[in-house]
C-alpha cells in the first residue's frame, strides 16, 4: 500500500486535483490497450514539464516505481503496470503535456510527451510535410514520443523505424541519483529549472540549435531494405543499431522531449492492387523490385484472403467511421468510445466493451463499402498486395508487375478504389480483437505475433504443423511486404493452451532466424534478448522505471 507521505509528496508536485488514487478512476490507466493489467498506487497528471520533474523527485525520494504512460496504445502491455510489485507503483500520465515546436522551417520538430502523431501531421500539413508515420497509430492517438520509445516501424518503405539520437530525458544513475540528460542538441541551460520551461515554450534562439548533434531519423533504412540477400531482418525492436538514449527505451527513462526529422508529403501517388495464388510470385516480385528498381515504393501492404473476409465483417464500422468522419475526428471518436465503455463497465449484465457490440450490430445492416473489383480479386486470389508509388515510377512499376504476374492479376486503382483499399487494410488491424469480443464464448484468446523475417527468406508464408494448426479458428496475416514485417493474429478455440502453442510457434520462428517483435516492443509479452536487456540495464541500473518489461527481474537493481 502507498504511504500517505508518497501521496502527499505527489500532491505537492502536481496539485492534489492531479493525483488520483480512487480504484475506479485509476482503472483505465491500469489496463493495456489489448491485454495486461496491474495495480498502481496512484495516477499522476503533470501539467508542466517542471511538474513532471517534481513528480519524479517525489517518487525517487519515496522509492516508488515509475511507469510513464502516454496514450496507452501499445499492443504488448508495455505502458501499464503488470501484476504486483514489491514497491508502490505510480503511473505518470503525460497526455496533458502538449507541445510541438518546428525547427528549420519545419524540417525538424521538437515534440513534448503528450503531442500525438495526429497533431503533428495536422501541424505539418499546411507546409507540405508529414511525420514519420502516416497510418495506423496516427489515427488512434499514439504519441510522437511513444513511437520513438518503442522504435515503432510504420508502413513506409523509405523511412524505417522511428528513431532519434536527440532527446531530453530523466534517468536514475548507478549512484541512485536522479538526473536530467540533455541530448537534444540545443543549448538550454544547466538546471532542470532553466531547461524545462525553455523546452515547453519552444524558446530556441537560432544560435542555440546545433545541426551536427546527431541523427533525427533512421536515414540508412532505404539501403538496408534493399539487402534482399542478407540473412538478417530489415528492422526489429532488438536491433542494436537503433538503441540510443530515448530511442527504444520502452519506459526505462522518462522522456521530456524528442527532436525528429519531418518529411515531404508524397505527391502524385498511384496505387496498384495485385492478386495471386502463388507465394513464390510475390517473393520474386519483392526480390526483383528491391534489387533492380531505381526508387523504392511508398508502401507495399499485404493481406491474406482470410483477413480480407474477417476485416470485411468485423472492421466495417472502423472503415465507415474513417470514411464518414475523416481521420481528423477519429482520435476524438476513440476517446468518446473509451468513456462510454468505462461508464457501462459498471453494469455487469451488459457485454463489454458495450460499444463494440453495438457498432458490430449496426454494421451488419449496412452494405459492404468495398469496391466491386476488390470483391472480385478476393474471390479469385488468396494473396493480396497494395502498392503505392509516385507518379514518375508508374512505367517502371508496371514493367515489374508484368514480369512477375499475369497482366489480368493486377490493376491500377482509381482514386476511390485506392482510398477504400487502404481503409480496408487499416480496418484489418483491429478485426481480430473485434472478432474475439463478439465471439468470446467460443474463443480462448488471440495470439498476436509481430514478426520480422530475414530479408533473404523466400518462404515468407508460414506453414504450421498440424499440432498447432488444429487449435486455430482463424489465421489472420497482414503486413509490410517489402520490409518483410508481418502481423500474424491467431484466434484460438476455447480450451486451447495458448501459452504452450505460443512457445511452439516462437520456436519455429527462432529456427527460421526471424526476430520478434518487429515494431511493437517486447513489453511484458516477450523476453528481451541480450543486447536489449543490456540497454535497459544501462538506462535504468536501479530498475526503478517500468520494471519487468522484457520479462526481466522486477526487483530493485534486478536482484
Amino acid at each position: 500500500m502507498p504511504s500517505s507521505s508518497l501521496i502527499d509528496a505527489l500532491s505537492t508536485a502536481v496539485g492534489p486535483n492531479n493525483v488520483v488514487t480512487d480504484t475506479v478512476a485509476k482503472r483505465p490507466h491500469e489496463i493495456g490497450y489489448r491485454s495486461g493489467s496491474g495495480e498502481a498506487a496512484a495516477v499522476v497528471y503533470p501539467e508542466t514539464l517542471l511538474a513532471l520533474w517534481q513528480t519524479l523527485k517525489a517518487c525517487h525520494q519515496h522509492d516508488a516505481i515509475m511507469i510513464a504512460q502516454a496514450a496507452n496504445t501499445g499492443l504488448t502491455e508495455g505502458s501499464t503496470p503488470k501484476d504486483e510489485y514489491s514497491r508502490p507503483a505510480v503511473i505518470l500520465s503525460t497526455m496533458r503535456l502538449k507541445g510541438l515546436h518546428l525547427l528549420d522551417e519545419g524540417r525538424q520538430v521538437v515534440a513534448l510527451p503528450g503531442a500525438t502523431l495526429f497533431e503533428l501531421s495536422q501541424e505539418l500539413a499546411p507546409i507540405g510535410r508529414e511525420p514519420h508515420s502516416v497510418i495506423g497509430s496516427t489515427s488512434i492517438g499514439a504519441t510522437v514520443i511513444g513511437g520513438v520509445c518503442n522504435n515503432s516501424g510504420g508502413a513506409l518503405c523509405r523511412r524505417g523505424p522511428a528513431y532519434t539520437e536527440l532527446a531530453l530525458y530523466a534517468r536514475i544513475n548507478e549512484n541512485d541519483e536522479l538526473e536530467l540528460i540533455n541530448e537534444l542538441g540545443i543549448d538550454l541551460g544547466e538546471t532542470p529549472e532553466e531547461i524545462l520551461p525553455r523546452v515547453e515554450k519552444g524558446h530556441f534562439p537560432a544560435d542555440s540549435v546545433h545541426h551536427d548533434a546527431g541523427k533525427a531519423s533512421d536515414d540508412d533504412y532505404h539501403n538496408i531494405i534493399r539487402g534482399v540477400d542478407k540473412s538478417s531482418p530489415a528492422r526489429y525492436n532488438n536491433d542494436p543499431r537503433l538503441l540510443s538514449g530515448a530511442s527504444g527505451s520502452a519506459g526505462k527513462v522518462v522522456v521530456f522531449a524528442v527532436r525528429l526529422d519531418t518529411f515531404e508529403q508524397e505527391q502524385d501517388v498511384t496505387t496498384y492492387y495485385v492478386g495471386t495464388n502463388d507465394t513464390q510470385a510475390l517473393a520474386d516480385f519483392r526480390f526483383r523490385f528491391l534489387s533492380e528498381a531505381t526508387r523504392l515504393p511508398i508502401t507495399t501492404e499485404y493481406l491474406h484472403r482470410d483477413l480480407f473476409d474477417v476485416a470485411k465483417r468485423y472492421g466495417k464500422d472502423s472503415f465507415l467511421l474513417i470514411k464518414w468522419l475523416g481521420t481528423q475526428r477519429l482520435p476524438a471518436a476513440f476517446r468518446l468510445k473509451n468513456r462510454i465503455d468505462a461508464a457501462f463497465r459498471k453494469l455487469p449484465l451488459l457485454p463489454a466493451p458495450i460499444t463494440d457490440h453495438v457498432l458490430q450490430a449496426c454494421s451488419r445492416l449496412l452494405p459492404s463499402p468495398l469496391p466491386k473489383r476488390l470483391h472480385a480479386w478476393r474471390d479469385a486470389y488468396e494473396h493480396h498486395l497494395i502498392i503505392r508509388v509516385n507518379g514518375d515510377m508508374v512505367e517502371e512499376t508496371e514493367r515489374f508487375l508484368d514480369a512477375c504476374f499475369d497482366h489480368d492479376a493486377w490493376f491500377r486503382c482509381t482514386a476511390d478504389e485506392a482510398e477504400r483499399a487502404m481503409l480496408h487494410r487499416f480496418a484489418a488491424a483491429g478485426a481480430a480483437v473485434r472478432y474475439r469480443t463478439i465471439h468470446h464464448k467460443e474463443v480462448e484468446d488471440i495470439l498476436a505475433l509481430d514478426i520480422a523475417l530475414a530479408r533473404n527468406d523466400p518462404e515468407w508464408f508460414e506453414q504450421l504443423p498440424e499440432s498447432v494448426a488444429k487449435d486455430i479458428v482463424h489465421r489472420l496475416y497482414y503486413g509490410h511486404f517489402f520490409c518483410h514485417v508481418f502481423h500474424q493474429d491467431y484466434i484460438f478455440r476455447r480450451g486451447a493452451d495458448v501459452a504452450a502453442l505460443k512457445k511452439a510457434m516462437l520456436n519455429i520462428l527462432d529456427q527460421r532466424g526471424a526476430e520478434y517483435p518487429a515494431e511493437h516492443n517486447v513489453g511484458h509479452l516477450y523476453p528481451a534478448k541480450q543486447d536489449l536487456a543490456a540497454f535497459y540495464r544501462s538506462l535504468d541500473p536501479t530498475n526503478r522505471f517500468n520494471p519487468g518489461i522484457g520479462k526481466m527481474p522486477r526487483t530493485a537493481y534486478y536482484k
